[in-house]
């Protein structure tokens, strides 16, 4: 599932590049701007750059530019002065604390940090000298001007502005990189290779597209921010995404899709979303554009340095406790993994928190929807500026320098499996310790992120650890998760009562596009409407009573006093048991015409005899099927309007009349104890059928829970699949990229004229080249003997000697020596380094010193 990491609080390398001074009141006074700010980096030979972008800007083109270069601290910089001679935008030196204006040029000074905050610009001292100037200026000005934040990476040398650059593609800015015309082509190049880089443009094109730039809505906010893109395109835009990637962004939060869109439109310079969805329909490409853009995220090395020290301070020693002594390892999934730092970065924790002798394998997937992104975390190599996020302990160990770039050691990368997943579709991994996902959730609308809250806790271990991002919460999931850091969002998973249903492959039905984006205001109003409907039944309808089909009341409804009274004996809800005098009879005949007829039943003429008085009144009888096919019974009773009657009193009779009296009672008692009996027998009949219903339900429950049980075998084995179609994945590319290495070792061997002979530790031949096999006259069944049983073509005395020496003292060591055919050459001997620097044999190599000298 596409899942995002921004890390809106992502600012360690600003923080650590400066020391800030106070500012003086600007801050209180300072409303946000209608106007872009563009951030200006550039390196060795930026000057000429800087001049031709200026030359061509207009001085009222409502801009403010900010320019950051690399200047020797201990230097005084002429910069305003000479740019105020190439352009009639007033140029200035940054103050502490001075409010940004458009239509004006500031300088970054060059022996502090620049950064700025709310409009209003902050100068540091700088106390780290591996953070990036413009990458700390950049990411400050993504993080406080959003979508009107605008960088330019013109010549220069290194790597800076590569993530500042990042930063501000990723808050909604717009950048930009300087093309084949810079002097220096490292900073443009590494920006753009980093995906980073919107347009490449020569410094005069880039100037003219600032001033169109800052005309556009997109930019401007004239436009009534909370207007909507029309819902019908808006669908037909997903549905696009959708055929090209299987990424249903229906249910995301509607404010993130529609600001990256209206971006695209802004950079393609079209105001309307039918237009651009004519560009969508001509240019496949657009739709990638669009579907990376969505997707984009700032992620880093220990983002949030104070997360990871809670982890390894109160999670990693209890998972590292619980798994001590044991086979099965710890198992960590960082769902929208990005580019892979912050699976690095959990890796590199978890390996320092690890204590001598703990044998347990480590296991982190991560796992994202941008194929793209896995290739880049599975290769692990990271621009240089990473130095402001990483220790150099943390360098010198765990990394190696690759190209001007850092390699993530092969130790670290074993550990860590990459796969590309849709969290909100796909199987999960199962059975996991922790799962850090952070800044995902917060682009996942309600339905989402209740799916996803589900699946996390069927994939964590009982008592399993969930990290969420600094603006995430678990929502209504309390029943699911406990939160044992309330300020680190981390959670610890709950052993529910309740298994929550999860929903491995939905088939989620194409609803209007934003239709949940009032979910909750649209789900605020059913309260509504539901408590005035409550309001009026409680006043309006008749009371009554809701009885199942063995006349057990399961509600309630309004005050039923008048017709129904607890009966003496052991406590009972049945309905014929509470019935008063003059209900019973008519009640029981009632209930017994609507189970027959399927329809309501009505009885008038009703005299009901209560503690005091006698009243007239009607019964209701109501029949209906419930939701999981049970019979219900709605009993509406309704008091008639009449005076209510006292009972009378007995009269004056005869001796005759009354033993007639007498007579007709005996016989009423008579038929009364024989109805008594029927309805005891009846009850008889009733509480047997019940005890069979019983068995029955049991039987049921026990038919549900062996359905629970295969429904979580199902489940298991889809995320066993899962993880074994990861696995097989992570293979193949490691497979390929052996397959790669392999043909790339012999093709050098073969091309190289020099005898190269590879020996393992124990002087056992392990590789040579054909240049090898012509001197020392080889053979291919000669891999695998040990150099001792070989007869060398030359005359040495010393070459096992020579070769222990260099593997014991890590040494090259050099001899001349003759060969047979007389020819000398220059034996050199040196050790054979692993990826992870450890020494495992040597390698021998002859030089033809004739053929020098010739």
């Amino acid at each position: 599932m596409p899942t995002r990491k921004k890390g809106r609080k992502r600012q360690a390398a600003p923080k650590k590049s400066f020391v800030p001074t106070p500012v003086d009141s600007a801050l209180d006074h300072y409303v946000s701007s209608v106007f872009p700010i563009v951030a200006v980096g550039s390196s060795a030979g930026g000057l000429d750059a800087i001049n031709e972008l200026l030359r061509n800007l207009p001085p009222d083109g409502d801009l403010a530019f900010i320019l950051i270069q690399h200047h020797d601290p201990k230097s005084a910089t002429a910069l305003p002065q000479i740019l105020s001679r190439i352009t009639r935008m007033p140029v200035r030196m940054a103050k502490n604390g001075e409010e940004v204006k458009p239509n004006t040029v500031t300088v970054a000074p060059a022996d502090a940090h620049l950064t700025i905050g709310r409009g209003v610009l902050h100068i540091g001292n700088p106390v780290d000298h591996l953070v990036m100037p413009i990458d700390a200026f950049f990411r400050s000005l993504a993080e406080d001007q959003g979508s009107r934040a605008i960088g330019v990476i013109l010549s220069g040398a290194a790597s800076d502005g590569t993530l500042g650059a990042k930063a501000i593609k990723a808050e909604g800015g717009i950048t930009f990189a300087q093309d084949d015309s810079a002097r220096f082509e490292s900073m443009p190049h590494s920006a753009i290779a980093a995906g980073a880089v919107d347009f490449v443009l020569s410094p005069k094109e880039i100037a003219s597209e600032l001033q169109r730039i800052a005309r556009h809505l997109y930019i401007t906010g004239v436009s009534d921010a909370t207007e909507r893109l029309p819902d019908n395109e808006l669908a037909r835009v997903f549905t696009l995404l959708q055929a090209a990637h299987d990424i249903d962004f229906t249910h995301y939060k509607p404010a993130t899709v529609e600001r990256r869109i209206r971006r695209r439109m802004a950079l393609h310079k079209i105001e309307s979303l039918a237009d651009y969805l004519d560009l969508l329909h001509r240019d496949p490409a657009e739709v990638e554009q669009l579907y990376g853009d969505i997707l984009i995220r700032v992620t880093g090395f220990f983002r949030d340095p104070e997360v990871f020290e809670t982890l390894q301070r109160d999670v990693f020693p209890g998972i590292i406790s619980a798994h001590e002594g044991s086979d099965v390892p710890v198992r960590i999934w960082v769902p929208g993994c990005a580019t892979g730092e912050e699976v690095y970065s959990l890796a590199i924790a978890f390996m320092e928190m690890k204590k001598e002798g703990f044998g347990c394998p480590l296991q982190i997937f991560g796992t994202d929807v941008s194929e793209q992104s896995i290739d880049h975390a599975r290769a692990g190599l990271y621009p240089e500026n990473i130095a402001a996020e990483v220790s150099p302990e943390r360098l010198r160990k765990y990394f190696t320098i690759s190209d001007s770039a850092f390699r993530v050691n092969k130790t670290v990368r074993d550990c860590c499996i990459f796969a590309r997943q849709n969290l909100t579709k796909d199987p999960p991994f199962s059975k996991i310790d922790l799962i850090s996902c952070r800044n995902v959730m917060i682009y996942l609308g309600p339905v989402l992120q209740r799916r996803v809250i589900s699946i996390f806790h069927y994939a964590l271990r009982p008592a399993g650890t969930l990290v969420l991002g600094s603006s995430e919460t678990i929502g209504n999931f309390a029943d699911l998760f406990s939160i044992t850091d309330r300020k680190h969002k981390v959670y610890q998973r709950k052993t529910s009562l309740q298994r929550p249903v999860v929903e491995f492959a939905p088939s989620m039905p194409r609803e209007q596009p934003h239709q949940l984006i009032g979910e909750e205001a649209a789900a605020s109003t059913a309260n509504v409407f539901r408590e005035a409907d409550r309001v009026l039944l409680a006043r309006f309808s008749p009371s009554g009573v809701l009885v199942t089909d063995n006349m057990e009341i399961v509600q309630f409804r309004g005050r039923t006093s008048a017709f129904l009274e607890p009966a003496p004996g052991a406590a009972s809800f049945n309905l014929l048991k509470m019935a008063r005098e003059g209900l019973l009879a008519e009640l029981r005949t009632a209930i017994h015409a609507a189970r027959k007829q399927e329809g309501l039943v009505r009885r008038d003429g009703l005299r009901i005899k209560t503690n005091s008085h006698v009243i007239n009144g009607s019964v209701e009888v109501i029949p209906f099927i419930g939701s999981g096919g049970e019979r219900y019974f709605l009993v509406l009773f309704e008091q008639v309007d009449g005076k209510p009657e006292k009972p009378s009193r007995a009269v004056r009779t005869t001796p005759k009349q009354t033993q007639e009296i007498t007579r007709l009672e005996r016989e009423l008692d008579a038929t009364r104890d024989y109805l008594q009996s029927i309805i005891e027998e009846q009850e008889a009949m009733n509480e047997e059928l019940r005890s069979a219903n019983e068995e029955i339900q049991s039987s049921n429950e026990e038919l549900q829970s062996t359905n629970e049980e295969l429904e979580t075998a199902k489940e298991e084995l889809q995320s066993s699949n899962e993880e074994l179609l990861t696995l097989n994945e992570e293979l193949e590319t490691r497979n390929q990229e052996l397959a790669q290495a392999n043909n790339d070792l012999l093709n050098l061997l073969s091309s190289v004229d020099l005898p190269i002979v590879m020996l393992d530790s124990a002087l056992n031949i392990h590789r040579f080249n054909p240049g090898a096999q012509r001197a020392l006259h080889l053979m291919p069944g000669d891999v695998g003997r040990s150099i001792r049983d070989l007869k060398m073509p030359f005359t040495t005395d010393h070459l096992e000697e020579m070769i222990t020496s260099v593997i014991e003292n890590l040494e090259t060591r050099e001899m001349e020596v003759h060969h047979r055919d007389g020819r000398r050459y220059l034996l050199r001997v040196r050790p054979y380094r692993t990826t992870e620097n450890k020494i495992e044999g040597a390698v021998m190599v002859m030089i033809d010193i004739d053929q020098l000298e010739k």
